[in-house]
């Protein structure tokens, strides 16, 4: 441990945030990093506990506590802080491929379970993790590392998001010639477009790709297999196929008017103004913009608060959230104890602009679209909303509509957040490959499908989870991949 007393000498710093009112007139990350000096007195915080729950990754209550990529945690928190941050480098991306990912949007499972956290506040873990890597970068030690050697074996990805690229880089680093199927125009998948600028700048995800690509992964974008690439050929030219395509089926909100227009779902209105972004400043006028709208949100977690975020950057007039559950505490209970991932009220940035913006919370809680009115027009003038209640019906706790609680909220733009209901079907039908009845890709511990030689993994494995989980799956699926090709495999 390289500092014993410094979890009590050192308050928790976290790296800076620029103020509500500044960060939403730009697209770009707003949190600076901490100096190098400072950072090592966060490293200096870890106790170095004799039980890390932070990278234990254990399922406590049906809740995952601490990283599920079991992370080095204390081991490079203790080179951070004597100053070793090439070797924290080592440590840390001897289990997290892109930690510049998940140090910027992974929610810290790992600080909900430090065991500084039981009295205190927990170590800065995540923007420790961050700092290691952007220090890395910076000072050119993220350098191509090709293989040494080639095994003659041949594995295709179908996706480039996070489980896609972690899977493509443990493979290609094992000495398999790897090629990355895109259908978008960009590498990235859900980095790209499905995560705001705000939380991840694109050429943070461009530079791990040209290193990647370095290193020898060859990229394709604008190949749609299932589609426009046929998933015969790609079983014929492979050794391996690896099916990392995500859970991007969006469900949909049934209600009556739905037919209206200016309703969209959430990953399409931020994929577009992503895409904009990226080609022209918004120039190009591409996007579903809210400007000057009145805009309604169905879904109060991540991805509403990212549609919040850019509905406000956009010039939204106002901006409603719609949460089905009730509002959780702010503070644990004492049926939610530590080392389990707390169940508290989370305000993120976006909510926190719609505060410092238009003085309130945009959240409402228990209530959901009733129906939907239009203008003669047929474009969507408003929304009736409803409150929520639970009920016991038949054994069972379910959400009722309390009588009486209907409310008109005018609505412009009707934003759709409320998850997602598994995989796009084409493609895993195209490789012939079973679903689930949650419309995943049926595939068991192996990552292995019905097909010879077709494995799956992340969200289109799992369903709709974390970045975290992705790199999780990406990295098993390649392990399983490497045995499958080889007979034994070495990978982690």
């Amino acid at each position: 441990m390289g500092k014993p007393t410094g979890f009590m000498e050192y308050e928790r710093r976290g790296n800076p945030s620029e103020g509500p009112r500044e960060r939403v007139k730009h697209y770009d990350e707003f949190h600076p990093r901490l100096s190098r000096e400072d950072r090592r007195r966060q490293g200096g915080r870890c106790m170095e506990c004799g039980v890390p729950f932070c990278q234990s990754g254990a399922e406590l209550h049906g809740m995952v506590s601490g990283c599920p990529l079991h992370n080095l945690v204390p081991e490079w928190n203790d080179l951070i802080y004597t100053g070793n941050f090439a070797q924290a480098l080592e440590r840390l991306l001897k289990t997290n491929n892109f930690p510049e990912f998940t140090g910027r949007v992974c929610p810290a499972l790992c600080e909900a379970a430090c065991t500084c956290g039981l009295h205190g506040e927990p170590v800065t873990v995540k923007d420790n993790e961050l700092g290691i890597i952007e220090d890395a970068w910076e000072k050119g030690l993220m350098v191509p590392r090709p293989p040494r050697a080639r095994t003659g074996k041949k594995v295709a990805v179908v996706g480039s998001g996070p489980a896609g690229l972690a899977a493509a880089d443990q493979l290609n680093r094992r000495g398999h010639s790897v090629t990355v199927f895109e259908r978008d125009d960009r590498v990235g998948g859900l980095l790209m477009y499905g995560i705001p600028n705000m939380k991840l700048e694109k050429p943070v995800v461009e530079r791990r790709a040209e290193l990647m690509a370095a290193e020898g992964v060859e990229f394709i974008t604008g190949a749609d297999v299932g589609g426009s690439v046929s998933a015969a050929q790609v079983l014929e030219e492979y050794d391996a196929v690896v099916l990392c395509c995500g859970a991007r089926q969006p469900r949909d909100l049934q209600v009556e008017g739905r037919e209206s227009t200016g309703i969209y779902f959430a990953v399409d209105f931020l994929s577009r103004t992503t895409k904009s972004l990226l080609d022209s400043q918004l120039k190009d006028r591409q996007y579903l913009s809210a400007k000057n709208k009145h805009v309604v949100i169905v879904g109060g977690g991540d991805t509403g608060n990212d549609c919040v975020g850019t509905c406000i950057r956009h010039g939204c007039k106002s901006v409603v959230q719609l949460e089905m559950m009730p509002k959780a505490p702010d503070q644990r209970t004492a049926d939610n104890p530590w080392p389990e991932w707390p169940r508290v009220c989370k305000t993120d940035y976006g909510q926190e602009e719609a505060i410092a913006l238009f003085g309130q919370d945009p959240r409402r809680y228990q209530r959901t679209v009733k129906a939907i009115k239009a203008d003669d027009k047929g474009n969507v003038k408003s929304v009736v909303t409803v409150g929520l209640e639970f009920r016991e019906e038949e054994g069972r706790r379910v959400m009722a509509e309390v009588p009486g609680s209907q409310e008109e909220l005018p609505c412009q733009l009707l934003l759709i957040a409320a998850g997602f209901v598994g995989c796009e079907s084409y493609t895993a039908e195209a490789f012939g490959v079973r679903c689930t009845p949650r419309s995943t890709v049926e595939a068991g511990t192996d990552y292995r499908t019905n097909v010879e030689k077709v494995f799956a993994a992340g969200d289109m494995r799992r369903g709709q989870s974390l970045v975290v989980w992705a790199l999780r799956e990406g990295r098993q699926a390649a392990r399983e991949v490497d045995a499958f090709l080889m007979g034994y495999t070495n990978l982690e």
